[in-house]
């Protein structure tokens, strides 16, 4: 028994030592915000030559049925403050649906603009959203390849406000920062964009700014067509092709470059089966670039820091399987330590948990301060942004799981329903995301057990177990 007992104490401290590793990588990402914040904040081009004319960009719009919005996005597309002759747009259309129509009417009233608009279509999905960029890079004239997902809308100096940085020759890509539509719709996007303004605001911000590695987001930026041809080209083999794509571009030597004060919004998932899907597709795919790219980026001549922060981004979402083994370990561990001779080890728990938490708060918070939001708001939803981050370790661990093995996925979109501000119901409209009630229960299952976990601890007096 002691044996067990010892075995189970040993893999919870090592799980939450784990955690507290990567919670110690979200403070490195702060202070290397803070050391070059003057350059993450506003990047100037870097320089070179200053071509002119304007080089020839070609836009894509990869689509696959997109009823509600698509009209949205072609307009705002159209819309872009750039030379004509300069410009082309391809409206990539896999769709099954009346999506394909509301292209071609949108088209048609758009011919006066004098604007390049080509609609292809593909009768199959292979390579689903990579395969459906490779197509249409084989037709394109653009020397710049601009890409936008259907949920959003640019704003009209986009192209403007970022081509200049292709000025010098090894830049291969420029992302923009994510904007929100619909911040304030309801809870779950308001959590949704500080989520994502981590990433961008601090993360891209921090690793463009210090000289780490750092990815295309799939949307909102602009490659080189010569880096997206040397690196390889898109690849379909896993599911998320942008960041693969940006790896093998750097590893062969381009420079990419992340401008924040240039952002684009995005309508952000209302439905949280369709947020769930949506996190599920992003772990499974970062994990499975990870097994595909870390054994060469660790053979590279790259720095060693620079490879240890490449290491942790491609994997962090590992990060849920240990929330996960955290959530079923906490319950035994604790009842174990309940005995006076195991007791002093709960001290260890208020040292890990505040590496792996307090971190990670800081880090959102400094994030919204950054873009300047209110500090009631931000701290009223902290405890919403800790519960949706562990209420998502079942799904998301499910898909590192799966990422690590080698079966092929099917590439599920997120449903898009036009939501901006306040406005809008998504309820009665088309497109859902996918219920999986098996999953489902087991998340309600972990929630019980979880309330029973905490109704003990209460009651043992074992207070420092509460946090967890």
């Amino acid at each position: 028994m002691i044996l067990l007992k010892t075995a189970i104490v040993t893999a919870y401290l090592l799980t939450v030592g784990l955690l507290a590793l990567y919670g110690g990588h979200r403070s490195y990402l702060l202070r290397l915000y803070g050391r070059h914040r003057a350059r993450a904040r506003r990047p100037r081009p870097l320089s070179g030559a200053r071509r002119d004319p304007l080089p020839m960009v070609t836009v894509q719009l990869p689509v696959y049925n997109e009823r509600y919005v698509v009209e949205r996005l072609i307009r705002a597309v159209s819309a872009l403050e750039y030379p004509a002759d300069r410009l082309e747009i391809q409206v990539l259309d896999d769709s099954t649906d009346d999506t394909s129509r509301r292209i071609t009417e949108t088209i048609a009233s758009l011919q006066n603009q004098g604007r390049a608009i080509r609609h292809l279509r593909r009768t199959h999905r292979d390579g689903f959203k990579a395969g459906a960029l490779a197509d249409g890079l084989l037709t394109a004239r653009g020397d710049l390849i601009a890409i936008f997902d259907a949920d959003f809308v640019p704003g009209p100096r986009f192209l403007l406000d970022l081509v200049p940085h292709f000025d010098h020759p090894r830049v291969g890509m420029v992302q923009a920062r994510w904007g929100h539509l619909n911040r304030g719709y309801s809870l779950l996007t308001r959590v949704q964009s500080i989520l994502l303004d981590g990433h961008f605001v601090i993360e891209h911000a921090a690793r463009h700014a210090a000289g780490r590695l750092f990815n295309f987001n799939g949307t909102a930026g602009i490659w080189r067509r010569a880096c997206i041809e040397s690196a390889g080209g898109w690849q379909s083999d896993t599911l998320t092709e942008d960041l693969d794509l940006s790896y093998r571009a750097q590893l062969a030597g381009w420079r990419f470059v992340f401008a924040p004060e240039v952002v684009a919004p995005a309508e952000l998932p209302a439905d949280i089966n369709a947020f769930k899907s949506q996190q599920h597709r992003w772990a499974r795919g970062s994990i499975e670039t990870g097994r595909k790219i870390l054994p060469r980026l660790l053979r590279s001549r790259l720095p060693l820091a620079v490879k240890i922060e490449a290491f942790f981004h491609l994997t962090a979402n590992g990060a849920y399987l240990l929330m996960l083994l955290l959530g079923l370990l906490i319950v035994p561990a604790t009842l174990i330590r309940e005995s006076p001779e195991w007791r002093p080890l709960l001290l260890l728990d208020t040292p890990l948990v505040a590496l792996s938490t307090l971190s990670v708060l800081a880090f959102y918070i400094r994030s919204q301060r950054e873009i300047g939001e209110g500090w009631a708001e931000t701290l009223a939803s902290l405890p919403l942004l800790m519960s949706l981050g562990i209420g998502l370790c079942l799904n998301n661990t499910r898909a590192v799981c799966a990422g690590l093995g080698t079966r092929r996925a099917e590439f599920e979109r997120t449903p898009k329903h036009s939501l901006e501000g306040t406005a809008g119901d998504w309820r009665g409209k088309r497109y859902r995301g996918r219920r999986r009630l098996a999953w489902l229960a087991a998340e309600a299952l972990l929630g019980i057990y979880f309330t029973a976990a905490f109704v003990h601890a209460l009651r043992a007096g074992t207070y420092a177990s509460l946090p967890l």
